[in-house]
């Protein structure tokens, strides 16, 4: 009867991993949720990183590009991935294109020290220590970057790390788009 009683927990993992074959197996694999693609970036506000501690300075997302187009990138010292598309945005800053990043539930040195050793390719870097900024911008995990026109309106996201040069190109174009016009009244 034990020996039973053993196998249970055996048979409960393996009914749970033929779940997850089965969810893995009939989900798109490019997939990727945009859902404030479109929509205004939420107003957050987070401390600055300066040198390695968080504040005294304050700043929120929408503002974070002064009234430009910029890229968020939400990042964190501890993310390998992070560390690999670290190049690409460098190139990004190279080009004159403004990078916001958003430190994601890590500690305000690790962070100082991650950019000291990789490179720091952003114009700002807001510290979220406690991953408030990432669940309001709906993040699956880090990196992940947000192609935000000088509104402040999010105009494209990607998930993972940039490395892609189509990715970035998709980003930096959603940046160039020109502007919707105004609506007008009706003529009658």
């Amino acid at each position: 009867m034990n020996r039973w009683l053993s196998l249970i927990p055996l048979a409960v993992i393996a009914a749970l991993a033929a779940l997850f074959i089965g969810w893995s197996l009939n989900r798109d694999p490019d997939f990727k949720p945009d859902a404030l693609v479109g929509r205004p970036i939420p107003l957050t506000v987070l401390p600055l990183l300066d040198g390695a501690v968080a504040g005294p300075g304050y700043l929120d997302l929408k503002t974070a590009g002064v009234g430009r187009p910029m890229i968020v990138n939400v990042f964190a010292s501890w993310c390998t991935p992070c560390r690999v598309e670290t190049p690409a945005l460098l190139a990004l800053q190279a080009r004159g294109i403004a990078v916001v990043g958003v430190a994601y539930k890590d500690d305000p040195a690790d962070t100082r020290k991650f950019l000291d050793d990789f490179g720091d390719p952003f114009a700002k870097v807001l510290v979220d220590r406690e991953g408030r900024a990432g669940l309001d911008l709906g993040i699956s995990g880090v990196p992940e970057s947000f192609a935000v026109d000088a509104l402040g309106k999010v105009v494209a996201k990607h998930s993972g790390p940039l490395v892609d040069p189509a990715d970035i190109d998709r980003l930096v174009a959603a940046l160039d788009a020109p502007p919707r016009p105004l609506p007008t009244a009706t003529r009658r």
